[in-house]
């Protein structure tokens, strides 16, 4: 089947309306020639259309500001072919169209001839066939192709710098390091501390956090005194009185027990500084000498001189100082563990000022 005459060419390229190529007869044999610019390549584009039906090589073509779509119409040997409402009526597959596009995909493009230009070649000179096994050979050296440019990705992607000495295929074969991650930890902390080398010498180091100790051996020895004239059972006689008396009592008592001897002068025996009768057969009396002996004065006498050691030496401005100690130790961490590994800081400050224990001046009844 051969192309007669081109009947109607409208708003496509450079033709707006022309149907006077229904007056030119083309034989098998018919150059068409004309200056650039005038339609060659629209009428390769309306033929390679008609081959292969594909309507976009003449809508993309559509002229400018034209209010309707193109318009094509080709006399065929034994049929008409009519393009319009952006499809063909009927195409031809027996038309082939050897131009630029053509060349660029078959054989080469330019001046230099590559090995797809050769590849391209022979599927021109082979046929079908040699088409068929050319694109399944190309299609395998593709896959090559896009395997090296990958690697060469890759291998671009590490820097000469990291790889130093190495080639990329020795790079890529040492053993990794387990430790990578703490040594470039490291390495981040030695390069935050050059970069803060001002801060870091005007920073204090750690001060030594000191509270003021006890003199156990001391306190040991004052809690292990006993009174040995005073028996467990007399001393629970004196205390159950005392509890009696009421609030007070046992320092009533106390201050009376030396008035028993300006009570009982000039008399053949103890008398009640209060009532004056005999204490002979009084129970409570010896006991009551022997509780508040001068052994027993001395000994209330050390434990509030001690107690009251203790809390001159561990209370007021020295647990306030502790506590600050231990803030400023804080505030010290959290500056030096950006450039080395430091352990965390738990003082439970309330905990070491008041542990619960309480020092008192007095005995405890």
């Amino acid at each position: 089947m051969t192309i007669e005459r081109i009947l109607l060419l409208q708003n496509v390229g450079q033709f707006e309306n022309v149907s006077s190529g229904a007056q030119v007869p083309l034989t098998p044999f018919s150059a068409i020639y004309a200056e650039n610019g005038r339609g060659k390549t629209t009428l390769s584009a309306i033929f390679k259309s008609l081959a292969s039906g594909d309507p976009s090589l003449i809508q993309n073509r559509k002229r400018l500001k034209a209010q309707h779509e193109p318009h094509v119409i080709v006399q065929l040997s034994g049929a008409t072919a009519i393009f319009k409402g952006g499809a063909w009526s009927s195409t031809e597959s027996e038309i082939h169209v050897f131009d630029d596009a053509f060349v660029a995909e078959n054989v080469c493009s330019g001046i230099e001839i590559e090995t797809s230009h050769r590849q391209n070649l022979h599927e021109l000179i082979l046929g079908a066939q040699g088409v068929s096994l050319s694109k399944a050979l190309q299609a395998q050296v593709e896959r090559v192709e896009q395997h090296n440019k990958d690697l060469r990705v890759k291998q671009d992607a590490i820097p000469a710098a990291a790889r130093g000495s190495f080639s990329v295929d020795a790079f890529c074969g040492l053993n990794p390091n387990e430790d990578i991650d703490k040594e470039i930890a490291e390495a981040e902390r030695r390069l935050a501390a050059a970069k803060a080398a001002s801060a870091v010498h005007q920073r204090s180091a750690f001060r030594t956090l000191t509270l003021p100790g006890f003199d156990l051996g001391r306190i040991r020895d004052v809690l292990a005194r006993s009174l040995p004239d005073l028996e467990a059972a007399a001393a629970a006689l004196v205390r159950d009185h005392l509890r009696k008396l009421g609030r007070g009592g046992e320092g009533w008592v106390a201050d009376g027990m030396p008035r028993i001897e300006a009570a009982s002068a000039g008399l053949d025996h103890q008398a009640c500084p209060f009532c004056a009768q005999d204490l002979a057969g009084s129970t409570l009396i010896p006991h009551y000498q022997a509780y508040f002996s001068d052994l027993y004065s001395q000994l209330k006498s050390d434990i509030r001189t001690l107690g009251q050691g203790i809390a001159a030496a561990h209370g007021g401005e020295v647990i306030a100082g502790f506590e600050r100690s231990v803030r400023d130790a804080s505030e010290t961490r959290d500056f030096w563990k950006a450039f080395t590994p430091i352990p965390d800081i738990h003082i439970d400050t309330a905990a070491v000022v008041n542990p619960g224990a309480k020092w008192v001046s007095e005995p405890v009844e």
